[in-house]
């Protein structure tokens, strides 16, 4: 199905808001907003690995947490490419025609769920669940990724606040039931590969 005017309708005026004020805001600011939206994810991937590498001298369960984070993240983007192909949502920047930070995507490129918000989500939950010091950073980056998706004018803020939804509910089961792998990981460490799952 199609949304425009039904989407401009929930959220517009704020999404409208947001975006004026990015445009009276210092040309500094948006550019680390902006760079932030483009290039942030790579640091949920950074994240990921120090949740990993911290996770090796744990018990079996967190670091089999820990190694399906990925698969978790790829599930996540996945089910919410799901949502958004079925909710084709034009983005907010053609349907209310307003100035944003960053160039307007092209037609088809739809904009309900977030998908930067869903895998940012995702990843954040899934390391939170394996370890609460790296997962306190992760959940904030991922509010500022989802914040910063509308800063620039890329996404109403429903489209971020259902990507974020989508991220979480579906990371939350599966990083729990990936303790199911700790057999798994108790093998690999006596093999050669103990190194990747276990400290010293």
């Amino acid at each position: 199905m199609t949304l425009a005017s039904t989407a401009s309708s929930i959220d517009g005026g704020f999404y409208t808001w947001v975006t004026e004020l990015a445009q009276r805001s210092p040309a500094a600011l948006d550019s680390v907003v902006r760079v932030w939206s483009d290039y942030g994810l790579a640091l949920f991937a950074l994240l990921m690995l120090a949740s990993w590498w911290r996770s090796r001298p744990a018990d079996p369960a967190r670091t089999a947490m820990a190694l399906c984070t990925p698969l978790v993240v790829v599930a996540a983007y996945l089910a919410n490419d799901l949502v958004k192909s079925v909710f084709h949502e034009q983005r907010p920047c053609r349907t209310l025609h307003v100035v944003t930070v960053e160039a307007c995507p092209a037609p088809g490129d739809w904009s309900f769920p977030s998908n930067h918000a869903a895998i940012a989500a995702a990843a954040a939950t899934a390391v939170w669940l394996t370890g609460r010091r790296i997962g306190a950073v992760a959940v904030a980056a991922a509010l500022l990724m989802g914040a910063s998706r509308v800063w620039i004018g890329a996404h109403y803020p429903h489209d971020v606040v259902i990507g974020l939804l989508t991220g979480a509910l579906v990371a939350w089961p599966l990083t729990v039931a990936a303790r199911r792998c700790a057999p798994a990981v108790v093998r690999l460490r006596g093999s050669r590969l103990r190194p990747l799952v276990a400290a010293g």
